[in-house]
Protein backbone atom coordinates (compact mmCIF):
# COMPACT_ATOMS: atom_id res chain seq x y z
CA UNK A 1 0.00 0.00 0.00
CA UNK A 2 1.19 3.43 -1.01
CA UNK A 3 0.60 7.09 0.36
CA UNK A 4 -0.75 8.00 -2.57
CA UNK A 5 -3.85 5.57 -2.23
CA UNK A 6 -4.75 7.61 1.35
CA UNK A 7 -3.15 11.29 1.02
CA UNK A 8 -5.44 14.15 0.77
CA UNK A 9 -4.87 15.68 -2.77
CA UNK A 10 -6.43 19.08 -1.35
CA UNK A 11 -3.69 20.65 0.43
CA UNK A 12 -3.94 23.99 1.79
CA UNK A 13 -0.12 25.87 0.97
CA UNK A 14 1.68 28.87 1.74
CA UNK A 15 4.23 30.96 -0.21
CA UNK A 16 7.60 30.92 1.05
CA UNK A 17 6.62 34.88 0.74
CA UNK A 18 4.01 35.55 3.29
CA UNK A 19 3.57 36.87 6.65
CA UNK A 20 3.28 34.85 9.80
CA UNK A 21 -0.25 36.77 9.75
CA UNK A 22 -1.31 35.27 6.62
CA UNK A 23 -0.02 31.26 7.88
CA UNK A 24 -2.24 32.57 10.75
CA UNK A 25 -5.21 32.85 8.77
CA UNK A 26 -4.89 30.20 6.60
CA UNK A 27 -4.56 27.82 10.28
CA UNK A 28 -8.04 29.87 10.99
CA UNK A 29 -10.26 29.70 7.69
CA UNK A 30 -8.97 25.59 7.09
CA UNK A 31 -8.92 24.50 10.53
CA UNK A 32 -5.63 22.43 9.73
CA UNK A 33 -2.71 21.40 12.38
CA UNK A 34 0.11 21.91 9.51
CA UNK A 35 0.82 24.22 6.47
CA UNK A 36 3.18 23.04 3.76
CA UNK A 37 5.80 26.03 2.76
CA UNK A 38 6.28 26.03 -0.80
CA UNK A 39 8.50 28.37 -3.57
CA UNK A 40 7.83 29.89 -6.52
CA UNK A 41 7.31 26.29 -8.75
CA UNK A 42 5.11 24.76 -5.94
CA UNK A 43 8.43 22.98 -4.36
CA UNK A 44 8.06 21.91 -0.89
CA UNK A 45 10.43 24.44 1.41
CA UNK A 46 9.44 23.25 4.75
CA UNK A 47 6.30 23.40 6.93
CA UNK A 48 4.48 25.46 9.64
CA UNK A 49 2.74 23.69 12.24
CA UNK A 50 -0.24 24.92 14.58
CA UNK A 51 1.92 24.45 17.74
CA UNK A 52 5.05 26.48 15.66
CA UNK A 53 2.75 29.56 15.93
CA UNK A 54 0.78 29.31 18.68
CA UNK A 55 4.10 29.47 20.97
CA UNK A 56 4.08 32.78 19.63
CA UNK A 57 0.95 33.08 22.27
CA UNK A 58 2.40 31.33 25.19
CA UNK A 59 4.45 32.85 28.02
CA UNK A 60 7.93 32.21 28.11
CA UNK A 61 7.71 31.58 31.94
CA UNK A 62 6.14 28.38 30.61
CA UNK A 63 9.39 26.40 29.80
CA UNK A 64 10.19 27.69 33.57
CA UNK A 65 7.56 26.04 35.12
CA UNK A 66 7.89 22.19 35.93
CA UNK A 67 4.11 21.17 36.20
CA UNK A 68 1.44 23.48 34.78
CA UNK A 69 -1.42 20.95 36.72
CA UNK A 70 -1.55 23.85 39.34
CA UNK A 71 -1.69 26.90 37.12
CA UNK A 72 -5.94 27.83 36.87
CA UNK A 73 -4.61 30.28 33.92
CA UNK A 74 -2.12 32.60 32.95
CA UNK A 75 -3.77 35.79 34.16
CA UNK A 76 -3.35 38.85 32.03
CA UNK A 77 -0.80 37.28 30.00
CA UNK A 78 -3.87 35.09 28.55
CA UNK A 79 -4.73 38.23 26.46
CA UNK A 80 -2.23 39.22 24.95
CA UNK A 81 -1.35 38.60 21.81
CA UNK A 82 2.17 39.07 19.11
CA UNK A 83 3.42 42.32 18.00
CA UNK A 84 2.41 43.15 14.53
CA UNK A 85 6.36 43.38 13.89
CA UNK A 86 6.18 39.20 15.14
CA UNK A 87 3.24 38.95 12.69
CA UNK A 88 4.62 40.64 9.79
CA UNK A 89 7.33 38.63 9.97
CA UNK A 90 8.16 36.45 6.48
CA UNK A 91 6.76 32.80 7.63
CA UNK A 92 10.04 31.38 6.53
CA UNK A 93 11.47 33.09 9.98
CA UNK A 94 8.70 30.25 11.51
CA UNK A 95 9.12 27.69 9.54
CA UNK A 96 10.63 24.37 10.00
CA UNK A 97 12.35 21.92 7.86
CA UNK A 98 9.77 19.70 6.37
CA UNK A 99 9.92 15.99 6.95
CA UNK A 100 8.32 14.66 3.77
CA UNK A 101 7.72 11.15 1.94
CA UNK A 102 7.00 10.81 -2.09
CA UNK A 103 3.40 9.93 -2.79
CA UNK A 104 5.19 6.23 -4.00
CA UNK A 105 6.43 5.54 -0.30
CA UNK A 106 5.17 2.71 1.77
CA UNK A 107 2.37 3.23 3.75
CA UNK A 108 4.52 1.39 6.75
CA UNK A 109 7.56 3.54 6.42
CA UNK A 110 5.42 7.29 6.45
CA UNK A 111 3.71 5.88 9.88
CA UNK A 112 6.90 4.84 10.54
CA UNK A 113 8.69 8.33 10.10
CA UNK A 114 5.54 10.11 12.21
CA UNK A 115 6.44 8.21 15.11
CA UNK A 116 10.41 9.03 14.70
CA UNK A 117 9.65 12.42 14.43
CA UNK A 118 6.60 13.04 16.62
CA UNK A 119 4.29 14.09 13.75
CA UNK A 120 0.91 13.79 12.97
CA UNK A 121 0.64 14.96 9.29
CA UNK A 122 3.37 14.72 6.85
CA UNK A 123 2.99 16.68 3.39
CA UNK A 124 3.71 14.33 0.10
CA UNK A 125 5.53 15.27 -2.62
CA UNK A 126 6.74 14.10 -6.49
CA UNK A 127 9.70 12.31 -7.35
CA UNK A 128 10.59 16.67 -8.24
CA UNK A 129 9.97 18.02 -5.06
CA UNK A 130 6.48 19.33 -5.73
CA UNK A 131 3.66 19.26 -3.31
CA UNK A 132 0.85 16.88 -4.41
CA UNK A 133 -1.01 15.76 -1.31
CA UNK A 134 -0.51 15.73 2.55
CA UNK A 135 -0.87 12.18 5.02
CA UNK A 136 -2.18 12.41 8.36
CA UNK A 137 -2.29 8.99 10.81
CA UNK A 138 -5.88 8.66 10.47
CA UNK A 139 -5.59 8.67 6.97
CA UNK A 140 -2.90 5.63 7.31
CA UNK A 141 -4.53 3.82 9.96
CA UNK A 142 -7.80 3.85 8.32
CA UNK A 143 -5.86 2.66 5.13
CA UNK A 144 -4.48 -0.17 7.01
CA UNK A 145 -7.43 -1.45 9.11
CA UNK A 146 -9.78 -1.53 5.94
CA UNK A 147 -7.33 -4.48 4.63
CA UNK A 148 -7.96 -6.22 7.71
CA UNK A 149 -11.70 -6.70 6.59
CA UNK A 150 -10.58 -9.06 4.35
CA UNK A 151 -8.39 -11.11 6.80
CA UNK A 152 -10.96 -14.81 6.90
CA UNK A 153 -12.31 -15.04 10.26
CA UNK A 154 -11.34 -18.27 11.94
CA UNK A 155 -14.33 -20.66 12.35
CA UNK A 156 -14.35 -22.82 15.65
Amino acid sequence: MKVKECMKHKVFSIPATETIREAAAVFVAHHIGLLPVVDKQGRLVGVVSLSDLLKLELPDFINLVPDVDFVHDFGAVETTRPSAEELGQPVTALMREAISVIEDCGLLRAYALMLAHEVHDLPVVSTEGKLVGIVSRADIASKILSAWQTVEQKKP
